[in-house]
């Protein structure tokens, strides 16, 4: 028995367990892959209040570290469904260890990267498409290659490439981006970045690896190949919440429903993060909830 179990090591997770910790509570993590969540990805974090500029993978690292340096013990499983016990409270179970019994349970799963859902995507994906320009971005130096999206992954990953690749080019379905407009500015200014914008990808070509892609124009449907050997694909993404549907409420798009004080509608089980319903997903507003839903588990605890 555990008083509180996280599922999750990202930075909504990895803050709800420094916050419970210091509150004197046990804590057991469960990271289906690696701390940190899609932030040990970026490049470069600029946004965040007090830190003028760190690597994703050093705020992943700092934070993970704080957390267990704390007692907080992550444990590197999946937890694959939740069940609430004749004394209501709730059995983790995992992929490969045993079951785990939690008092509280706080959703901290994030998010996975959206995919086009166009052919070829899945058989090329890692033979010339990614959905990490950090990760894979080095393969492709000296080479062109495209990026896909509007916000401000998007954006940092052209920046990114620009500075590796001979050619990048930005494709967008609209002609205004969502993201910063510090990193548009940049963009602008970056004379190997094209823009493409109003267009679609619509096709992948090639047989075992990225040749190209055909864009559309979207305002005049005209068709466009472009001689790329990476595309980066950088469309949003979508919450890892659709193991616990039948446990919680979640909306339409697959997020668990809960305002700003964390609660799901089970009593006991609170969400923190991306995978929450929420208007902005950044690291400031994950780390907020993480400890927003940390405070309520322990005070849930201390009236139970």
């Amino acid at each position: 028995m555990t008083d509180i179990v996280i599922i999750g090591a990202g930075t909504a997770g990895l803050t709800a367990a420094i916050y419970a910790r210091r509150a004197g509570r046990s804590v057991l993590v469960f990271e289906a892959e690696t701390y940190g969540g899609q932030i040990i990805n970026t490049p470069e974090i600029e946004n965040y209040p007090g830190i003028k500029n760190v690597s994703g993978y050093q705020f992943a690292t700092d934070l993970y570290s704080q957390a267990t340096s704390l007692g907080a013990e992550v444990v590197f499983d999946k937890v694959v469904a939740i069940e609430g016990d004749s004394k209501s409270r709730f059995v983790c179970k995992l992929e490969y260890g045993e079951d785990v019994t939690a008092k509280v349970v706080i959703l901290a799963c994030g998010a996975k990267n959206r995919h086009l859902g166009i052919p070829m995507e899945e058989k090329l994906t890692g033979r010339g498409v990614s959905y990490c320009a950090t990760c894979d971005g080095a393969f492709f130096r000296g080479k062109e290659v495209a990026v896909i999206g509007g916000g401000s992954t998007a954006l940092q990953d052209a920046i990114y490439l620009s500075g590796l690749c001979s050619k990048v080019y930005l494709v967008h379905r609209r002609d205004k981006f969502r993201g910063e407009q510090t990193y548009v500015d940049v963009i602008r200014n970056t004379p190997n970045i094209e823009l493409v914008l109003n267009s679609t990808i619509e096709d992948l070509i090639g047989d075992t690896v990225l040749e190209g892609v055909t864009i559309k124009d979207v305002n005049t449907n005209e068709m466009r190949k472009l001689d790329v050997n990476g595309l980066f694909i950088a469309i949003g993404q979508v919450p890892n919440n659709k193991m616990f549907e039948n446990v919680v409420c979640l909306d339409k798009n697959g997020y668990v429903i809960a305002g700003e004080d964390c609660e799901t509608n089970v009593p006991g089980i609170f969400v923190a993060g991306d995978g929450r319903t929420k208007i902005l997903r950044q690291l400031t507003t994950a780390a907020a909830d993480g400890a927003v839903a940390a405070t309520a588990a322990c005070d849930y605890l201390a009236n139970i």
